[in-house]
């Protein structure tokens, strides 16, 4: 695949970077000449399938392992690969979880996870990247993968709809932060998008009815994601931030 033009030159860290959304991410920002870093936390093999995609797709590639929950090593992870790359350009806070329960019976060992890693871990990888992303002045870009969740609400899904909604606050505050350097901080809010996760908690009987509620008619792919993804760390988006992009086929409008 002929790499298109737009980010090379630039370093871009994806969180949960092995599977799903993150990998369809990756291989986007590699396709537009990114050196990508690709954060995993245990699949290694998963991990390193990544790396060989982005390469296939005309771009560079590594690995780093690290837990975006322990702000220790988020911190020392960052510092090493700016060492390793010679900068950080990008920043696409991916990595998630959902774990699911109705709010009576919802354990708060549950809730404090989902809090670490969906917000907190953001939290942690947004104040590490920050001042590497300040030097890289208008080529700096922040992109948080919220959800649809967290914009309407879902039930069973309290712990992580609050996080999801968190996370679009978090990013309106940080692009005013930093909007007087030229970094750009934007958002994407997924629909329902065909990945393991949404795969472990939806069912067929209520994937059909979901269907019934997407104008587009069916269910998202990473690839769908990704491509928003890219374009918002471009240059083309050099005058968005503090966006939300929405890609749910029209499921919330």
């Amino acid at each position: 695949m002929m790499k298109d033009s737009g980010l090379e030159g630039c370093v871009a860290l994806v969180t949960g970077g092995s599977r799903g959304i993150g990998r369809a991410v990756c291989v986007a920002l590699a396709a537009r000449g990114a050196k990508v870093v690709v954060n995993y936390q245990s699949r290694e093999d998963a991990a390193t399938e990544t790396v060989e995609l982005c390469r296939a797709a005309g771009g560079s590639a590594v690995a780093s392992r690290f837990d975006i929950g322990d702000r220790a090593q988020v911190a020392e992870a960052i510092d090493k690969l700016v060492s390793e790359q010679g900068g950080l350009h990008v920043l696409v806070n991916n990595a998630g979880i959902a774990i699911n329960g109705l709010l009576l019976r919802f354990k708060d060992e549950d809730w404090d996870r989902t809090m670490a890693i969906n917000l907190g871990g953001l939290y942690a990888c947004s104040k590490a990247a920050m001042r590497y992303l300040l030097k890289a002045k208008e080529r700096g870009r922040v992109v948080n993968i919220t959800s649809v969740v967290g914009e309407m609400g879902n039930g069973g899904q309290a712990a992580y709809a609050a996080a999801k909604a968190a996370i679009i606050g978090f990013t309106k505050s940080m692009a005013k932060e930093v909007a007087s350097r030229g970094v750009t901080v934007n958002a994407v809010s997924p629909g329902y998008i065909e990945t393991d996760m949404t795969a472990a908690h939806l069912p067929e009987a209520q994937k059909a009815q979901l269907m019934a509620q997407i104008p587009l008619g069916r269910i998202g792919s990473a690839d769908d994601v990704a491509g928003p993804v890219a374009f918002l760390c471009g240059p083309e988006a050099a005058y968005i931030t503090g966006a939300v992009l929405r890609v749910n086929g029209g499921l919330l409008m």
